[in-house]
């Protein structure tokens, strides 16, 4: 679906992701009157309004929301029920979309009165449109709501479906969380640049623009990653012998068990938020 046949839209929320994704539909063509914004903060909602001419800006959910037939919800997960108990009663059969980290579908349903939910999981990436998100959907939700679901995310970059809801907890652990993981890499790419006599500048340069390089060419090659790695790997050459430390370090089953601990973390944080 292209963002100028969107249907009219109301995000609760307007913080940076809101304001990434409101502001990449309108770029791509959605009409800013079909958009709203609700967001308590009077300095939020100055700013939003200068950056936004001609969206709905709004304090508290009220009667103008009813013309929305898709909600985003983009709260921090604790403010979602004081939100939500705020707006339901303005809401009618909207198409609920979520981007709150780790408040379920039937918290969703239980606290905004939602039949047709999306919930999804995107990135910081997804801050520059580079990033990916990953999308579950209620049995109540159809192909038309999908292709909605969708366009609303596609400022954000990429998406991937998921068929049980939780799986968004691998996904959190894979890429919600992973943007941490390079920057981990990064770093210590750069540090031990710098203790071979490198600039910090130029140790931060060669190092963020192979992982962006590297990154790209995997995207754009069938070979696998194994593959690809082995292509690099010369016998007896320079990247053999760091290769061979990482693997005496057992870093590949590290990683493997770092990403299980995210992902156990992301069903904790789920069971909290849904006794709470």
């Amino acid at each position: 679906m292209a963002a100028d046949a969107l249907p009219p839209v109301a995000f609760i929320g307007g913080g940076n992701m809101s304001g990434a994704l409101v502001g990449g539909l309108i770029a791509a063509g959605a009409d800013a009157a079909r958009l709203h914004i609700v967001e308590p903060s009077a300095e939020q909602r100055a700013r939003l309004a200068q950056r936004f001419p001609g969206i709905g800006i709004l304090a508290a959910g009220d009667a103008s929301l009813r013309a929305a037939q898709a909600v985003v919800w983009a709260v921090k997960p604790q403010q979602f029920p004081e939100a939500a108990a705020q707006c339901r009663d303005h809401l009618g059969d909207a198409l609920h979309v979520s981007i709150m980290a780790g408040v379920r579908c039937g918290a969703i349903a239980r606290h905004a009165g939602a039949r047709r939910i999306v919930r999804t999981m995107p990135n910081t990436p997804a801050l520059i449109g580079r990033g990916i998100t990953g999308l579950y959907a209620t049995g109540q939700v159809g192909d038309a709501d999908r292709d909605v679901a969708d366009a609303l995310l596609a400022p954000a970059g990429a998406r991937v479906w998921v068929e049980r809801e939780e799986l968004l907890d691998a996904v959190t652990a894979v890429s919600g969380s992973g943007p941490a993981y390079v920057f981990y890499l990064a770093e210590a790419m750069v540090g031990a640049g710098e203790q071979l006599g490198l600039t910090a500048v130029q140790a931060r340069e060669l190092a963020l623009a192979t992982i962006a390089g590297a990154a790209a060419l995997a995207q754009g090659s069938g070979d696998t990653l194994a593959t690809l790695r082995a292509n690099v790997t010369s016998k007896g050459g320079t990247t053999a012998a760091a290769i061979a430390v990482l693997d005496a370090a057992q870093v590949q089953p590290r990683i493997g068990e770092a990403l299980h601990a995210a992902a156990r973390r992301a069903k904790e944080l789920g069971d909290a938020l849904d006794a709470a």
